[in-house]
């Protein structure tokens, strides 16, 4: 049987040779010499510190990286989100360009081989372009 399960925060640096996770609830520090080992050993230290099972321990591992990383990766996240919005609104044009040839006449085949997809995308197109606008 399974008790409440608990979140510990676990703070990790790197040293020189290993990292070093801390456990706030236990106030204890343990290494670890990959990343992939982190958890596993922040939780045998949770384990033995406050004599709980496995089952019950839930790890909110915090990683602090070098400045400079931590601006890379932020910049990365942005530039992801602009990159998303992006795609969404070169679809969303996409599929008025679809909707204004079929309005002007054009086939479907012909949609399709003047935007470079298939007379099928070109079909889903118009109809998109139809429900959005």
């Amino acid at each position: 049987m399974v008790g409440t399960v608990t979140t510990y925060r676990v703070e990790v640096e790197r040293g020189k040779k290993y990292w070093t996770v801390y456990v706030p609830a236990v106030d204890r520090w343990t290494q670890a010499r990959k990343v992939s080992e982190i958890g596993e050993m922040a939780q045998d230290l949770i384990e033995c510190m406050l004599d709980v099972p496995a089952a019950e321990i839930e790890l909110d591992i915090h990683i602090d990286l070098p400045a400079e990383v931590q601006e890379r990766l932020d910049r990365a996240e942005a530039l992801r989100a602009e990159a998303a919005q992006a795609q969404g609104k070169a679809a969303e044009e996409l599929r008025g360009a679809a909707a204004t040839l079929h309005d002007i006449g054009l086939s479907m085949r012909e949609i399709g081989q003047v935007l470079g997809v298939s007379y099928q995308r070109a079909h889903q197109l118009v109809s998109g372009g139809r429900q959005a606008a």
